[in-house]
């Protein structure tokens, strides 16, 4: 069955359509809360969320082509509701775990390292340049993908992107990065 058929049965409350809806685009989805959350079990929640919100207001889409832009608008959203209510500082002890709990070599450790010093840098960002440099990055969406998620105009995410890199590279130590 194709798409819109089953944007149109899941807004006349068919619970398997809208099922099969999310289950056709299930990794996009996990991907994209994975970038926000920064963890498996919060990723998962929050795609629970978002499947209790789409639920909820399937009725209120208007255009059935637009179900997958429309329900990752829904995902970023309860990502950053997610985030905005808890505040979340890494300890010490959740990175020695994240050591002892898997088989290390010197490679692993170097990149564990460097996904730790990259997220240190990213985080002295604002909110809003950390966002659309994950999505571009982390996920290559494009600006008009990212600028549709977000709900600015393309010109601010380049402008984002482009802000924000720079100031990556000036905190990561200059121009060799």
């Amino acid at each position: 069955m194709d798409e819109i058929s089953l944007v149109k049965k899941a807004k006349e409350g068919n619970k398997e359509a809208l099922i099969k809806l999310i289950m056709n685009k299930k990794q996009d989805y996990y991907k994209l809360a994975y970038v926000y959350m920064k963890n498996e079990e919060d990723a998962l929640d929050i795609m629970e969320d978002m499947i209790i919100v789409l639920y909820e207001n399937i009725d209120k889409l208007k255009k059935c082509d637009a179900f997958y832009s429309w329900s990752k608008t829904i995902l970023v959203n309860c990502c950053k509701k997610f985030l905005k209510k808890r505040k979340r500082i890494i300890l010490l002890d959740d990175i020695k775990e994240i050591y002892n709990d898997e088989v290390v070599d010197d490679k692993s450790i170097e990149d564990k390292n460097n996904e730790i010093m990259l997220e240190n840098h990213l985080s002295k960002l604002t909110l809003k340049h950390q966002e659309v440099i994950k999505l571009r990055y982390f996920l290559d969406l494009d600006y008009e993908t990212i600028a549709k998620l977000i709900k600015v105009p393309v010109g601010t995410v380049k402008s984002r992107i482009s802000i924000g890199i720079k100031k990556l590279r000036e905190s990561l130590g200059g121009e060799e990065f």
